[in-house]
């Protein structure tokens, strides 16, 4: 992953619980980088280090940090970094998440080593759409949901996130209805 998601994880960590806490974070991870180059390619194997130590650190679950993240990444670093991007995926939620198969082929030009996940988008209703998670990446579908749960407080909607299909059950791709 690109170094803005481990430095988002750092300033999630920061600004909600202190320069000390993200210190011991680093330490528990077995982490030795002192700062983040946001465009570059880090292993995927230090962010996933990142979110178990944080998990520990803050007597929280894996699932709960990744949440967390996902919620931040989208209120914080992506308002943020791709302010513009953002406000160009739709004017309320309904439209973004149906623009969401397309949102990752405008990061690939900012970030050309990428490996992003896909996004598919079914059963569309007025007040509902199913999104379709796939990705090389096991383990982060919570900060998918937390995601979602970013996008609609972005957009100041009330929603619901239930997991329909999970690769934990031996399904080949996650599967969120998102229902407003």
């Amino acid at each position: 992953m690109y170094g803005i998601v481990n430095k988002a994880i750092q300033d999630l960590v920061t600004d909600n619980f202190g320069a000390e806490k993200w210190e011991e974070v680093r330490e528990k991870s077995g982490v030795d980088v002192d700062f983040f180059l946001s465009n570059e390619p880090y292993d995927d194997d230090i962010t996933y280090k990142l979110a178990g130590a944080a998990a520990e650190v803050l007597n929280i679950s894996v699932g709960e940090v990744l949440n967390a993240f996902g919620e931040w990444w989208v209120l914080k670093t992506g308002k943020e970094k791709y302010g513009g991007l953002m406000e160009a995926g739709g004017n309320n939620l309904k439209e973004f998440l149906i623009n969401l198969p397309l949102f990752h082929n405008r990061i690939m030009l900012m970030y050309p080593k990428l490996t992003p996940p896909e996004f598919k988008v079914s059963n569309i209703e007025e007040n509902s759409i199913y999104i379709h998670y796939h990705s090389k990446r096991e383990g982060l579908q919570e900060f998918v949901r937390g995601l979602l749960v970013g996008l609609s407080k972005m957009y100041m909607i009330d929603s619901k996130i239930e997991l329909m299909q999970s690769r934990d059950d031996g399904n080949t791709h996650e599967i969120f209805k998102v229902s407003w």
